[in-house]
């Protein structure tokens, strides 16, 4: 494993090396940023005015497909094509290294910067699904805790600075991405294991409780589908860049077999009983998320689609590196 962490080290890392993916990041955080002020205003809506699902707005606006069907072109198109352009990928063939290691490391990658997207609309999840906090009468007795609560408190807090702190250390001394993150997250986890340790008290309604005033099964089940929706995009990519040379036309073929599985929302109506649409609605993944996604629902059609197309293409991946190993 030793060889595939590194190269899963180097791909990421290159991200960070390359404008395009601030770019990306940039707009992205900027249209769902966009799109989640207007789920506010709808949520705050009175009378027949608003929505029925928290996330309605946010991945059934058509702003977001449309910037969505623009993401795993650009993040894949480089991925093995700068290899071939480059003449880098002859070495890397002869490495010692398996083939299928060599997707695996920069599919994992780039997925890995796919949920690095992602990450700051957690901070959307209090709103979305309407959380409310209430303080309640601390007793005497309970004093001793919440100034113990309080310690754990201050040690995470100054433990997160502390790895913060390290981890822009890394990024700009070693260039240990991966290590950096690993630090960061080391700490995120005894952050959890305190908020674990501390949920008897908050359960028992001694210290303060937390109230989601909308249902939150929609707002899990939309990540879930984004990200398998994701992961099959971006196979769909790699595949598309281990088989031409240009980044250019790598990132547009991509985006042409994207649009395959996009497109059907902005067809035409169909009879919704006739076997046009199935067919439609099976290949259409902005209809997934209309009909099942945002609604809280998961539908092992759909899930079948995503993981039997990723693990098709990243199958053809392999037998393309193959092929140019016997050229």
């Amino acid at each position: 494993m030793g060889p595939t962490l590194s190269l899963i080290r180097r791909e990421f890392s290159a991200y960070f090396y390359s404008p395009i993916a601030y770019v990306v990041l940039a707009v992205f955080l900027a249209v769902t940023g966009h799109l989640f002020v207007l789920t506010l205003e709808q949520l705050t809506e009175t009378g027949p005015r608003g929505i029925a699902y928290p996330m309605e707005i946010m991945v059934g606006n058509v702003a977001f497909w449309l910037m969505f069907l623009f993401i795993p072109p650009l993040l894949t198109m480089r991925l093995i094509a700068e290899e071939r352009s480059s003449g880098t990928l002859e070495m890397l063939l002869t490495a010692p290294i398996n083939d299928w290691q060599v997707v695996f490391a920069k599919y994992f990658a780039c997925f890995g910067f796919y949920v690095l997207l992602w990450l700051p609309t957690l901070l959307y999840l209090p709103v979305l699904a309407d959380w409310t906090w209430s303080l309640k009468e601390i007793s005497a007795n309970d004093i001793a805790t919440l100034c113990g609560y309080s310690g754990i408190g201050l040690f995470l807090g100054v433990g997160l600075f502390a790895s913060l702190g390290y981890s822009v250390y890394s990024l700009a001394g070693e260039r240990d991405i991966l290590g950096a993150i690993r630090n960061f997250l080391i700490v995120a986890v005894i952050a959890v294991i305190g908020v674990w340790l501390a949920e008897p008290m908050i359960s028992s309604g001694q210290w303060r409780v937390v109230h989601c005033g909308i249902d939150p099964a929609p707002i899990m089940t939309t990540y879930v589908g984004l990200a398998l929706a994701g992961a099959m995009f971006l196979a769909i990519g790699l595949f598309v860049s281990s088989l031409v040379n240009s980044q250019m036309i790598a990132a547009i073929v991509s985006l042409a077999i994207g649009l395959f599985f996009i497109g059907g929302m902005w067809g035409p109506e169909l009879d919704t009983s006739s076997q046009a649409y199935d067919l439609v609605f099976f290949f259409t993944v902005p209809m997934h998320f209309e009909k099942y996604f945002i609604r809280g629902m998961i539908d092992t059609r759909q899930l079948v689609l995503y993981a039997s197309v990723a693990l098709f293409a990243l199958f053809l991946t392999v037998r393309s590196l193959e092929s140019r190993r016997w050229q």
